[in-house]
């Protein structure tokens, strides 16, 4: 199985083995390297296409050939666009105060709770905290997206009815920087 991935004129991109790093307005890297697949994979640069293949049949590797191929047209877009994640911060009776400091996110007077509650901000993710809105950006996919989950998980409720105690902080948007839905 193969997979091509263009290269657009605007960004530069390196393969060295089973590592990648694209260059645009940013700069990821990824090691796709795994014991598991240890030398049924290949990575090559041709042209303007990158080219993921296997030299097995098994099933298995020809998904994680999809998987790689998918992960470095994200890489790509990373670095040309960039990802914009929107957050609706919702309360009820108790209003949040949600402040950024560091490499972690406060959320304080959760359901009227004394103490704070943090979720970490992960890799170079940035966050503007508005008013109603929390706005994560970045280059990379994983990382933006990560952010947003590990704030949805610091505002979890246990013990309580999710449909009448609706307080939390939520993803309401995914797009890219340049407003382009993902």
């Amino acid at each position: 199985m193969e997979k091509t991935v263009p290269i657009p004129d605007n960004v530069q991109i390196e393969v060295k083995g089973l590592q990648v790093t694209v260059k645009g307005n940013g700069e990821l890297s990824r090691d796709f390297a795994d014991p598991r697949l240890n030398g049924l994979i290949k990575i090559e640069k041709k042209d303007s296409m990158i080219h993921v293949s296997d030299s097995g049949d098994s099933r298995k590797v020809g998904a994680n050939v999809g998987t790689i191929a998918a992960h470095i047209k994200n890489m790509i877009l990373g670095v040309t666009a960039g990802f914009k994640y929107t957050m609706k911060i919702m309360y009820t009776h108790f209003p949040l105060t949600v402040s950024v400091s560091d490499d972690e996110i406060q959320i304080k007077n959760f359901f009227g709770e004394k103490g704070s509650r943090t979720a970490g901000i992960v890799g170079k993710t940035e966050v503007k905290v508005d008013k109603e809105h929390i706005i994560l950006t970045g280059a990379s996919v994983e990382d933006v997206g990560q952010t947003a989950a590990n704030i949805e998980r610091a505002c979890k409720l246990t013990g309580r009815d999710r449909r009448i105690f609706q307080d939390g902080i939520f993803l309401t948007d995914r797009q890219l920087k340049t407003g382009e839905k993902v």
